[in-house]
Parts: structure tokens; C-alpha cells; sequence
């Protein structure tokens, strides 16, 4: 059991999600958020994924301080069996949550946080907007403020590798979106509607555009990087949102809207002014770090940036009604302009290491260092500890990834078909033989 009589290691575990199955496309910046912690920190740190299931070595140990990443809390279910829940519940250690994405269902973040003992949030608000959200309701005592994502270590190569040379980029313009739920607020309209109108305004100008904004045209890998690399300036906009639904009211409107099926869209919600911009919650992206990496002149919906980006410094500011289009149009289409622009980005957001993940790391060690800790375990008892946490992990993983292929091959629409069409005989042959199904009923 953690707590009481366990072994206590000086270090922290780190508990993130991620699907143990490789043929899953997934967002790479996850991952180099959930590495950055290892890479960067003094104290040991142990990464444990809970799609792999409990560690049974893990009773009967703890740790001077347990990290739950933001990919742990997502829009489903919270990550966390029981298992899980009942060893943090018993651990002693200082507790600390990452969050991402953390303006809707607040109430169940908040309930979260306050039933399970968390010490520390860091969070994507400003320290100006902590009270409104997590000072107001709940009684976690410390607030960090952090940004979306870093400059993984990597990206400086990914921009040697796959940058070329102005003339020799394809397409004038190109951008990558997608729409969002009305819930969500206007401002989170924004990444849709930049590729839509841009596009609109930009027709038969003779310009080679690239603008997809559906959830298919994703692009993720090395098939992104040779897309950026492939345009010569890049549309954007904060990331974030413009309604933070702190007691869920827009959210249940727009779900109970949706089961009725009654339109969903921002006009139709009525709960939805009293809860847009009461909170600020918009930040940097990690794209704006990667067009930065990738020599892409950056077009922005004008903003805040977290105060890193600076118009006509790091990129050429578009106003939100577009009224200033033929200007930006022009500024982005100037070479000497993108030239400047793009040297100005790279150097101060990529060259300088100033915003790489050690900057984040240097965060989270100043929490811990003030929670207690003071450095890494002896070799034993860190040998001892890698040892109980990949305890049965081999197997643990073959069996996730069983149950993740079996998922793969359901949600097939081939078996789906069959399995639709099998239904009706399958069910009379159940009830003959007096077997229940999955409500229990025969």
C-alpha cells in the first residue's frame, strides 16, 4: 500500500495516457511534453502509462511526488482505474496535475482535484484569471501558469532537415484547421473560419493556396513538416478559446440540444453569453514554434501570443474582420518581408533556447524542490523502484494491445455491417438457449 508502512522513493512518478497501439495516429507533441520531464529535470523521474493497467509493484511503494499529465484528462472518462485512484488516495506524496483544454467540464476537474488531496495545477491561465477558475472552486493551494507546448529538443534538426529555400516553396499560403463545437465559444470559431475566409478573400488572385480546415485533412509526422516546409507563410491563430464554462451550463445545453436533435450552433445556446469572455484562456501553439522552426512567414489573427510574439516582429498581423487583408496580403507576399519576419522568429523563439522544454522542466523543479525534494534516489533504491513499477509490464502491454487490435478489427465498417446484419439471429438463438445479454435481461 502507498502511505503508512511503503517505501518511499525520492523521486516522482509520472502517470500519463497513452493508446498502446502503434498503428493509432496520435498528436507527437504529447509525447514530447510526456519525455520532456525525464529529458529535462534533475530529480528522477518514472513515466508509467495507465493504458498498460495498474502495476502491481507499485503497492506497497510511493514517492516524494506524483505528476498526472493532462493526457490522462480528457474528454471521456479520466484515465484512472480504481486501482489507481485508491493508491493515489493512499499515497503522501506531493500531488501535482497538468492541464490542457481545461475550459469545459469544469466542475467534474474541480471535484477531481479537491477529492483526491492535489497540492499544485499547472495551468494554461494567466495568474490574472487563477482566481475565477481554481482560487474560486477549489482549495488546491498552488497555481502554475505554463503554455500549450514548448520546443521539444528535436525541432531545431526538423528544421535543418526539412526547410528549403523561399523560391523553391510551392504554395503561397497554407493552413491546417478544423471546426470546433459551439460550446466552445466564437473566439474558438476562429480555427476554422481563418482557413474559410482567408480563402474566400484570396480567390482568383493568383495565388497558390493550400487551406483545409476538416478533421480529415490532418496531417501529422513527417507528412506535416513537409507540408509546412512546402509554404511560403502560414495562417494562424491563438490557441484557446473564448468561453470557459466554470459550472458546465453550456455544455449540458448544448449535449441535451444535440440528444433532441436541435440545432447546436453558437445562436442556439442560450447559456452560452453569460460564460464567453469571463475567462482569458488563449495562448501560444506549438505550431507557431514549429512555422518558427520551418522558415514559414506566420499571418495571424492579431492577439496576445502570450506576450512572445510580437506583430511585424514575428509575423504579419491579420484583424479578425479582415478589413486589413490587402495590407497583410501584401506584407506576406513581399520577400524581403517574410525574410525578415522569419529570421526575427527563428532566432528568438528557436536559436535562443529561450522557450524549450528545459524552461517548463525549471518550473516543475522549483515545485518540487519547495515540495521536498532534494535530488535522486540511491542507486539501490532506484534500482529497486524501476524494478516494482515494470513489474508484469510485458505482459500487461501484450494484453492491452490484444484488447486494442480486437477494438480495431469491431470498429471496421465491414464488421460492423455483419455484425448489424447477424443481430436480429443472433438474439433469437440467446434467448432459446436463455443466455443474458449485455443488460442482463434473457
Amino acid at each position: 500500500m502507498a502511505g503508512g508502512n511503503s517505501s518511499v522513493v525520492d523521486g516522482a512518478l509520472l502517470v500519463y495516457h497513452r493508446p498502446i497501439a502503434p498503428w493509432l495516429k496520435d498528436a507527437s507533441t504529447v509525447m514530447e511534453h510526456v519525455g520532456a520531464f525525464a529529458a529535462h529535470s534533475r530529480h528522477r523521474i518514472w513515466e508509467v502509462n495507465t493504458d498498460a493497467g495498474f502495476p502491481e509493484g507499485l503497492d506497497g511503494l510511493d514517492f516524494r511526488a506524483v505528476i498526472v499529465h493532462y493526457c490522462v484528462f480528457g474528454m471521456g472518462p479520466y484515465r484512472l482505474d480504481d486501482r489507481w485512484l485508491e493508491w493515489l488516495d493512499r499515497s503522501r506524496a506531493y500531488k501535482i496535475a497538468f492541464f490542457q483544454d481545461e475550459c469545459t467540464r469544469c466542475q467534474r476537474r474541480f471535484r477531481f482535484l479537491d477529492e483526491h488531496r492535489f497540492d499544485c495545477v499547472f495551468t494554461c491561465l494567466k495568474p490574472s484569471e487563477f482566481g475565477k477558475a481554481y482560487g474560486r472552486y477549489t482549495r488546491v493551494p498552488k497555481l502554475v501558469s505554463n503554455i500549450p507546448g514548448y520546443v521539444p529538443a528535436h525541432l531545431p534538426e526538423v528544421g535543418r532537415r526539412f526547410t528549403v529555400p523561399d523560391e523553391r516553396r510551392t504554395v503561397d499560403f497554407g493552413y491546417r484547421g478544423r471546426p470546433l463545437p459551439a460550446y466552445l465559444g466564437h473566439g474558438a470559431m476562429e480555427k476554422h473560419e481563418i482557413g474559410v475566409r482567408f480563402g474566400e478573400h484570396a480567390a482568383g488572385r493568383g495565388l497558390a493556396l493550400d487551406l483545409e480546415t476538416g478533421e480529415a485533412d490532418r496531417l501529422y509526422g513527417d507528412d506535416w513538416y513537409r507540408f509546412m516546409a512546402s509554404c511560403r507563410s502560414v495562417l494562424g491563430v491563438e490557441s484557446g478559446v473564448s468561453c470557459f464554462d466554470l459550472e458546465d451550463e453550456v455544455f449540458t445545453e448544448f449535449t441535451e440540444r444535440e440528444r433532441a436533435g436541435l440545432p447546436v450552433g453558437l445562436s442556439d445556446l442560450a447559456t452560452l453569453p453569460r460564460w464567453e469572455d469571463v475567462v482569458y484562456y488563449r495562448t501560444i501553439s506549438p505550431r507557431h514554434f514549429e512555422a518558427a522552426a520551418l522558415g514559414m512567414c506566420q499571418v495571424l489573427y492579431e492577439g496576445r501570443y502570450s506576450g512572445i510574439l510580437e506583430p511585424m516582429v514575428h509575423y504579419v498581423p491579420l484583424k479578425k474582420d479582415l478589413s486589413n487583408f490587402d495590407e497583410a496580403l501584401g506584407l506576406a507576399r513581399d520577400p524581403e518581408v517574410r525574410r525578415e519576419l522569419t529570421t526575427n522568429a527563428h532566432r528568438d523563439l528557436i536559436a535562443s533556447g529561450e522557450w524549450s522544454y528545459a524552461r517548463l522542466i525549471g518550473q516543475v523543479d522549483a515545485v518540487l524542490e519547495e515540495a521536498g525534494l532534494d535530488g535522486r534516489p540511491a542507486p539501490a533504491a532506484e534500482a529497486a523502484a524501476e524494478q516494482r513499477i515494470n513489474q508484469g509490464l510485458a505482459r500487461r502491454r501484450r494484453r492491452r494491445m490484444a484488447h486494442w487490435a480486437l477494438f480495431w478489427v469491431l470498429t471496421r465498417r465491414r464488421v460492423q455491417r455483419a455484425i448489424h446484419f447477424a443481430h436480429p439471429f443472433t438474439s433469437r438463438v440467446r434467448r432459446l438457449l436463455g443466455i443474458p445479454g449485455p443488460d442482463g435481461l434473457v
